[in-house]
């Protein structure tokens, strides 16, 4: 059991050297040289919708004929064949851009399909968890040691095969799970249960993924940081998050993840409620309970899908689950644009309105539960 939890981490590990190194790195700056950044954002946001309309459909046919793990190679090799052609179009940023589309394409079908083969583990919370905890440790290693050594075009070679690397011990020794039905997706979209738990995991998604994207303009504009401090405390998010991803991993296995899913909404409003208020020499203990949060949401999320919801339908409901993460990173930014323009950019008032989202989902998930199920 250990080899499989290990083997099914290596891949979160791999996955976020990608995602650090490629998508929110490299190919951003050499391509909006080339092409107007909006340009940019409107092609790589459209590569989220036609991923999940691909995952729906693929999804579905895999779950129906139980070939969950066989896509899952198919799209690991894909991602890394589209990666290594970067390293061959620098001088065609148009073609470049297609191919980058692909790969993003790619590399979210492999990860809806990597997240449904947690159904064979006995210790479902704890292979989730460890496999959160070693993506922050990629991510970290991936911006320490390789981003500043590494450069266009080597980086995709470089990246495309450590992605390939540390892939393989999931494709060797993971089982395909032989849960099988057919379904139609409409009967999905139809479950009002599920519908408003994906609602709810957007609440939570959305501020996180907010947190993310703004945390260093919020720690510049509200402490006046500079870079050095500004790293710090990313660090001990990163930290929160090593230690985050094993506990709740753990503790989702021993109470239950319909005990702990919920623990995420306090968590997310208790932060952005004492945010404005914390005081300069205690930020690094709010980007710890950050990276904490944040392991939660990314350990349980995928864990209670699948404890409460048909097994045997869970790669076409894990590409919503996909979408949330998606999604959230538009509207989070939206409303906290919107926030930061009606409170004439005061961020800590911003911070604050914005814990109302995870409260909101929180009485979304508590009517869910009361009406539809008990877990």
């Amino acid at each position: 059991m250990i080899r499989k939890i290990f083997a099914f981490s290596l891949f979160d590990f791999g996955e976020t050297i990608l995602s650090a190194l490629v998508y929110s790195t490299f190919f951003p700056l050499y391509i909006t040289q080339h092409i107007d950044p909006k340009i940019y954002g409107v092609v790589y946001g459209m590569t989220f919708l036609i991923s999940f309309l691909f995952a729906l459909q693929l999804g579905k046919i895999a779950d129906e004929r139980a070939k969950r793990k066989h896509f899952f190679i198919y799209f690991v090799i894909l991602t890394a064949i589209f990666c290594l052609s970067l390293g061959f179009t620098t001088s065609l940023p148009i073609i470049s851009l297609i191919i980058f589309s692909l790969m993003s394409v790619s590399h979210q079908q492999s990860f809806v399909f990597y997240n449904s083969l947690l159904l064979n583990f006995e210790s479902k919370g704890l292979a989730s968890g460890f496999g959160v905890s070693l993506g922050y440790v990629g991510s970290a290693i991936a911006l320490i040691f390789f981003a500043k050594s590494l450069n266009i075009p080597e980086v995709y070679y470089f990246v495309g095969v450590i992605f390939l690397i540390f892939s393989l011990p999931a494709v060797l020794f993971l089982d395909n799970p032989t849960a099988k039905q057919e379904f139609k997706i409409k009967e999905i979209l139809k479950d009002k249960a599920f519908m408003l738990t994906i609602l709810a995991i957007l609440s939570l998604t959305e501020v996180a993924n907010t947190l993310i994207s703004m945390m260093s303009i919020y720690l510049k504009n509200v402490y006046n940081f500079e870079n050095v401090e500004i790293y710090r405390v990313i660090g001990f998010s990163a930290i929160g998050g090593i230690l985050g991803g094993v506990f709740w991993g753990k503790v989702s296995d021993l109470i239950g993840p319909g005990r702990v899913f919920p623990v995420g909404f306090f968590q997310w409003a208790i932060l952005l409620l004492i945010l404005p208020f914390t005081p300069k020499n205690y930020v690094l203990l709010a980007g710890f309970f950050a990276g904490f949060s944040l392991a939660h949401l990314w350990t349980v999320s995928r864990v209670y899908i699948i404890h409460n919801f048909p097994k045997e339908q869970v790669s076409t409901r894990m590409s919503f689950l996909s979408l949330t993460e998606r999604l959230a990173s538009t509207t989070g930014l939206f409303l906290w644009s919107f926030l930061l323009w009606i409170s004439n950019d005061d961020y800590k008032l911003s911070a604050f309105l914005m814990s109302f989202i995870p409260l909101f989902g929180f009485f979304v998930f508590l009517h869910t539960k009361k009406k539809f199920y008990s877990t």
